[in-house]
């Protein structure tokens, strides 16, 4: 039976294809998902600047369970109790800050960053040339950032640092000192510099001659006592990318989410897949019954063509899912989600869930419909061929409620919960995938209950090809399913999870927007605006009020709740951002002690006007400002945010300072020549830029960008997989007629006749799936969009449900009329002839 399995592989190419790619991009969709979650743990990246150096101290970038969104910094005292743990030959500071070269206002280099002498021993960086720095107004650029200023040894260049130019003389040059074009300062220089007050980014530990330096990570450990994170090995590079850090458990997480859905997607792809090319076989089948083979031999050899075909398609989706993976990871680094220095890891464990997921799938339906098959009796088979096939059991329909279920079951969850961004998407999300799973499969039922409906008025519109096209799928209302089913699965996820994206991105510009008076916007490119510049925009003729916006995140700690946080000046305020103030007065957002929160907030916390506020900023310090304001409502849900002094806050980011500077203009005043003059201050300004209005959205969080980017990444590849699954059921089911297609033609039909009926049958499933599909999208978009929006219809383009039908109609179409086209060019009878 191995043999004959083998053989039978052989001279059923084409029958086979279509399995073999579902196992293989299948196996490939889980192995690349179970990478990233590897990532997403392991969260590692190469040592680059730290190579010199095999212990890393570094902020801890997580307060419990709640991710901090700002660089968290070290106390500099620990550089001395570093030193005096046992093992410890040096302990090498570092402390990081934007420090531009600009050139005629402009920056020669982008993402370029400033730090002390002392840390060029981390890479380390050597000088290749010239001095190190011994004066305030002495620097060293390592070698590319040289270059792309054109300096040399005793030039002299401006460099923008806290919003400020200096001009600095050039003492030497260095090799490149990691993935950041790099200046040094003398470590004086820098402590002055640095926006943060006598903290640090990172601490190199060099250890003493003879000392293991795995064992010296456990002592340091130990001496720290979780003041900071100790990192080794591969994960030394994170220290220098905070972002990593801070995004470790919400890549584990989408990673996560992501690969249940594409695991329930490729076990039912590939099952219906193998199940469908099984049901086809019945004829072969019975008359390898009638030659003597029994039953259990044919089960056999089936299950030898399904694990044959399974080892072969899993093979290559081991480097195919690799790629992939690395693919998904690089479009989450290039949203912002997580730093592009984060390395790709996938180890034994990601590629045996995706082998055994598919394999399982295969072998799991080929022993089902491989039973039946076997089974038959010779005449039944042969019968049954011309016949509807028994679909309904106990079984399926078990399965078919339990999926129901749960998918109905997360979107009572989704529309009941207060949660937010990834979240909230992981409930809302997987509800449109189990609810299309279940409504497939009790397809076939489904289809003959719309035929038997429809019947009426596709006569009438169809005339005779309608009348071929209804009894064809009323009789063979199982194979009409099988082509239903993965359409269904295409149309549901596509449409809800897309829709609720395009929801949650209408939200967020509507949020960003909503309390918006400004109707322009200074921003920096630079590391931010000193404290003088938005004086002097609102010096400027034409404008009416200017205020920084800074933007960050935090939590109300009495409350354990996360919380926008918007840093604004006082002066301008008004003019710029539209608030009703209730109680207090906005123009007390001064110092280092006020803050502003509506008045539903201010409910939901159980404080009063004058009371303090516990915050935990996003860069781990604490606080508890009194509150001086209380302004009415108007978020939408989830989209709370509260107000503090721009400085106050700008001193707990990783920047530091303002980056934006938001502008509303005289009523009246020439919009040319206000443009005019903003843009020579920007001109003046390293790295500034004017834009409209439209740019305050630019400033999302990166929930949002995170939720963007996977969303619209990662469901491109389950919605590719489900259109393969469309085609690969078509194409069986077209291939597996083409006999009765000859026979219409011998009986008089003509091929344009043919054609025109099989356009019909396609039009008939792309209804039954729509309909379908759009009743499992609605299990995600309308309670998503209830939360997020408050109305049960999803905010997006209109024209996109209809290109997701017609799409799914071209793909119907052209996997049907195309292969039946071909199948048609040859003489009628000999198309009768083809019954295996």
């Amino acid at each position: 039976m191995w043999l004959l399995a083998l053989r039978t592989l052989r001279y059923r190419k084409t029958s086979f294809i279509g399995a073999f790619l579902a196992i293989l991009l299948g196996a490939a969709m889980v192995m690349a998902c179970g990478g990233l979650l590897e990532t997403g743990i392991r969260m590692a990246a190469p040592p680059g600047r730290f190579a010199g150096v095999p212990i890393v101290v570094t902020g801890q970038q997580r307060d419990g369970s709640q991710v901090l969104t700002e660089r968290a910094r070290i106390d500099a005292d620990l550089v001395e109790q570093l030193r005096s743990v046992p093992g410890v030959a040096r302990a090498i500071p570092d402390l990081s800050f934007a420090a531009t070269v600009v050139s005629v206002g402009r920056p020669t280099a982008s993402n370029t960053v400033g730090r002390g002498w002392s840390s060029s021993e981390l890479t380390p960086a050597a000088l290749t040339e010239g001095a190190p720095p011994a004066g305030d107004t002495d620097v060293v650029l390592d070698g590319p950032l040289a270059a792309a200023a054109g300096a040399s040894i005793g030039s002299t260049v401006d460099l923008a640092v806290a919003g400020t130019t200096h001009r600095y003389r050039v003492t030497g040059v260095t090799r490149r000192a990691g993935d950041r074009p790099t200046a040094f300062f003398t470590d004086q220089t820098a402590r002055r510099l640095a926006p943060s007050t006598g903290e640090l980014d990172s601490i190199g530990v060099i250890p003493a001659t003879g000392t293991d330096p795995g064992v010296l990570a456990g002592r340091v450990t130990t001496a720290l006592g979780g003041r900071a994170v100790v990192l080794t090995g591969e994960r030394r590079g994170l220290a220098d990318l905070p972002g990593a850090l801070a995004g470790q458990q919400t890549v584990a997480i989408l990673a996560a989410v992501f690969g249940s859905w594409a695991l329930l997607i490729v076990l039912f792809g590939v099952a219906s897949t193998l199940s469908l090319a099984l049901r086809q076989r019945d004829r072969e089948l019975a008359l390898l019954r009638a030659i003597g083979a029994t039953p259990g031999r044919l089960r056999l050899m089936v299950l030898g063509e399904s694990a044959v075909l399974s080892v072969l398609a899993t093979a290559p989706a081991i480097l195919l899912g690799r790629l992939l993976g690395r693919a998904l990871l690089r479009q989450l680094a290039d949203h912002g989600v997580i730093p592009t220095a984060v390395a790709f890891h996938e180890g034994p464990a990601p590629v045996a869930v995706g082998a055994v997921a598919a394999i399982a799938a295969a072998l799991g339906a080929t022993l089902v419909a491989g039973r039946r098959s076997a089974n038959l009796k010779p005449v039944t088979a042969l019968v049954e061929a011309d016949t509807p096939a028994r679909w309904f059991s106990v079984r399926r329909l078990l399965f078919a409620l339990l999926f129901l279920a749960g998918g109905l079951s997360l979107a009572v969850v989704t529309a009941t919960t207060m949660a937010d961004g990834p979240t909230l998407a992981s409930t809302a999300g997987p509800a449109s995938v189990l609810v299309a799973i279940g409504l497939a499969l009790l397809a076939p039922g489904i289809t003959r209950a719309v035929l038997t409906a429809i019947r009426r008025p596709v006569r009438l519109l169809t005339g005779l090809s309608g009348r071929l096209a209804l009894r064809n799928s009323a009789v063979g209302y199982v194979r009409t399913a099988a082509a239903v089913a993965p359409v269904v699965l295409l149309v549901g996820i596509a449409t809800g999870t897309l829709y609720m994206q395009t929801t949650e991105d209408h939200v967020t510009a509507q949020a960003a927007t909503r309390d918006i008076r400004a109707d322009r916007v200074l921003h920096a490119t630079a590391g931010g605006f000193g404290p003088a510049v938005v004086d002097r925009v609102r010096a400027l003729p034409g404008v009416a009020g200017a205020t920084e916006l800074v933007d960050s995140a935090g939590t109300v700690t009495q409350a354990g709740t996360a919380v926008a946080l918007r840093g604004v000046s006082a002066d301008g305020l008004r003019q710029t951002i539209d608030l009703d103030p209730v109680a207090g007065s906005l123009d007390e957002l001064r110092g280092n002690d006020a803050v502003a929160l509506s008045d539903r907030q201010a409910a939901a916390y159980r404080v009063h006007l004058g009371d303090s506020l516990p915050l935990r900023f996003g860069d781990g310090d604490r606080a508890a400002p009194h509150i001086v304001a209380l302004f009415a409502d108007r978020a939408t849900p989830n989209r709370e945010f509260l107000l503090l002094p721009a400085g106050m806050l700008a001193a707990h980011t990783t920047a530091g300072l303002p980056s934006r500077i938001l502008i509303t203009a005289t009523p009246g005043a020439d919009s040319r020549q206000l443009d005019a003059r903003l843009g020579e201050l920007a001109a003046s300004l390293p790295g500034a830029t004017v834009a409209g209005r439209q740019a305050i959205t630019a400033g999302s969080t990166q929930i949002e960008q995170i939720l963007a980017s996977s969303n619209y990444t990662i469901v491109a590849m389950i919605v590719g997989y489900a259109a393969i699954t469309v085609v690969n059921s078509l194409l069986a089911v077209t291939r597996k007629r083409r006999a009765e297609f000859g026979l219409q033609r011998l009986t008089g039909a003509t091929r344009a006749q043919v054609l025109a009926m099989l356009g019909v049958e396609g039009a008939l499933i792309a209804v039954i799936a729509t309909v379908l599909g759009t009743a499992a999208a609605a299990a995600t978009v309308v309670p998503y969009s209830l939360v997020r929006s408050g109305s049960p219809i999803p905010s997006g383009p209109l024209g996109l449900y209809p290109a997701i039908v017609l799409g799914a109609l071209a793909l119907i179409l052209a996997a049907t009329l195309l292969p039946s086209w071909r199948g048609m060019r040859g003489a009628a009878i000999d198309a009768t002839g083809d019954r295996i």
